[in-house]
C-alpha cells in the first residue's frame, strides 16, 4: 500500500458488501487483516526457531480467522475506521495468546529443537520495515507484555498506534482514515511511543514512522 493510496476505499466498500448480507465480504476483510498478521508473528517468532517449528502461518491464519469471524458476527461495522480498530484488537489478542501458548518451562514450543531457517522473512516490503521491531526481545513474555500496554494506551494513541503498526500505515494514509492532520498523527505518534517507553523492543521507534 503506497502513501497515495486511500486505506479506507476497498475497506468501506468491503463493510458496505458486508451490511447488505454478501457472505464473501467477510473473507475479503479478514485477508486484508490476515496478512499483516502473518507478518508480525514471523517477526515475533523469528528468533524463536523452536516455536516457529509449531506456530505455521496456517495455524495463525485459523485461529485469525475464528476470532475475527467471531468479532464480525458480534459486531456491525461502520466504516473502515471502525474496520482498523476492530482488527488490531483481534491481532493484539491473537498474537497475546500466542506468546502465552509458548512462553516458559512448560510452554508448547519449550522442549522441541528445530533447524530453522529465516529466509521466508527476505522478501519484506520496504512498507513493512518502518513499523517492525528489529531489537526482537529475549522472552515471549516481553511480547505479551508489548501487546498489553499497546491495549491500555489513551483511546487516540491507541487508535494512531493501532494503524501505524498493527495495520502498517502510513501517516498520511492514517490522517486520511482519522479525518485529521498529518501533525496529529504524528503528535499522537509520539505520545503513544513515549508512554510506552518501558516496553518498546527496538530502534524502530526512534524515529516516526512515515515522515519524509
Amino acid at each position: 500500500m503506497t502513501n497515495h493510496e486511500d486505506p479506507g476505499q476497498k475497506i468501506d466498500a468491503c463493510i458496505d458488501r458486508l451490511n447488505a448480507g454478501d457472505p464473501t465480504a467477510a473473507s475479503d476483510l479478514l485477508n486484508i487483516t490476515c496478512e499483516r498478521l502473518t507478518r508480525l508473528t514471523r517477526s515475533m517468532l523469528k528468533s524463536f526457531p523452536n516455536v516457529a517449528r509449531w506456530e505455521q502461518t496456517d495455524d495463525v491464519f485459523q485461529n485469525a480467522s475464528l476470532r475475527f469471524y467471531q468479532a464480525l458476527r458480534e459486531t456491525q461495522l461502520t466504516d473502515a475506521r471502525h474496520y482498523f480498530r476492530l482488527a488490531a484488537l483481534q491481532i493484539r489478542r491473537e498474537l497475546v495468546d500466542m506468546a502465552r501458548r509458548y512462553q516458559g518451562p512448560q510452554g508448547m514450543g519449550a522442549h522441541h529443537q528445530t533447524q530453522f531457517a529465516d529466509a521466508q522473512n527476505t522478501n519484506r516490503s520496504p512498507g513493512y520495515e518502518h513499523a517492525e521491531v528489529t531489537n526482537d526481545p529475549g522472552h515471549l513474555a516481553e511480547w505479551q507484555e508489548f501487546h498489553s500496554r499497546v491495549e491500555q494506551l489513551p483511546a487516540d494513541e491507541k487508535e494512531v498506534f493501532d494503524l501505524l503498526w498493527y495495520h502498517d500505515l502510513s501517516q498520511e494514509q492514517a490522517a486520511h482514515v482519522l479525518q485529521t492532520s498529518v501533525r496529529t498523527v504524528r503528535r499522537r505518534w509520539r505520545s503513544a511511543r513515549l508512554l510506552l517507553h518501558d516496553v518498546l523492543l527496538g530502534p524502530a521507534f526512534d524515529t516516526d514512522k512515515g515522515e519524509s
